[in-house]
């Protein structure tokens, strides 16, 4: 089902996405070598509960952890865990909270410490990708413009889409309809309608676009094992320019000037 949105349904979800952005920022205050990623997710959930909110995806479909983790060839769903970050490696940091009632989901992806300009240049083109496609996330575009948008951007570049994995509908649920696809074709697909809030979340590797699904369950990784990145924001579809309900504002203050830092 997709669910458009009253005003104050979308105001509750950027209260959510404050939450969201301010924890991301806690985060990072963390994300340097030596520091291993279940760190990372203690402080993530403990804010979350500090200022009132519950970590979305802890329990969701019995995940473990309130932030996905991905490192290097990872793409999303990554556990938390006693692995130690270290000069080169890339992670995404996926995260969402729930907050009276709704939900907000939001993911960066950062350089560790001195990274390849190569890999450089893919985080640099994935963020910005994610940009093209809210370019095209307002009332009467079809779903296939802000795909194609993205799709387009990174190709030219000569990146590679993940297909099996796309992004959703936020709201009361964290994932509602509809899908979010990050590859397309120009004028195909649902139209977009006022109220519409979506996660666009583009998922970019540096390799082939294949991916595989570990025995965990959870953990997708690219199947030639070069790097991925990955990032999102939660938008609201609106006449003329989509709003965006979530922020790396705060990710930015901490990341700015530093080996962190991913230009857009």
């Amino acid at each position: 089902m997709i669910y458009l949105k009253t005003e104050e349904e979308i105001n509750l979800i950027k209260v959510s996405a404050q939450v969201l952005g301010k924890a991301h920022a806690e985060v990072a205050q963390w994300v340097k070598p030596g520091v291993a990623t279940k760190k990372l997710d203690t402080i993530a959930e403990q804010y979350i509960r500090d200022n009132g909110g519950i970590p979305s995806f802890k329990g969701f479909n019995n995940f473990p952890a309130s932030l996905c983790i991905s490192v290097n060839e990872v793409v999303v769903h990554g556990f938390p865990s006693n692995y130690i970050l270290k000069d080169g490696d890339i992670v995404s940091i996926d995260c969402g909270v729930k907050l009276n009632g709704f939900h907000s989901d939001s993911a960066y992806t950062y350089p560790i410490g001195e990274v390849s300009k190569e890999v450089m240049d893919l985080l640099t083109a994935t963020k910005r990708s994610l940009y093209k496609g809210i370019e095209q996330a307002f009332d009467g575009q079809r779903m296939g413009d802000l795909s194609f948008a993205v799709q387009n951007y990174v190709e030219e570049r000569g990146y590679t889409v993940v297909r099996e994995l796309v992004g959703h509908g936020v709201g009361r649920d964290l994932h509602e309809g509809p899908e979010v696809p990050n590859y397309g074709k120009r004028g195909k697909g649902i139209r977009l309608k006022e109220g519409m809030v979506i996660a666009i979340e583009p998922m970019i590797n540096l390799g082939t676009k294949s991916v595989m699904q570990e025995r965990d369950g959870w953990t997708i990784r690219t199947s030639d094992r070069k790097y991925s990145a990955h990032f999102e924001h939660t938008v609201v579809v609106r006449k003329g320019k989509a709003e965006i309900l979530t922020t790396f504002d705060y990710i930015e203050k901490v990341t700015a000037n530093t080996s962190l830092m991913v230009e857009a």
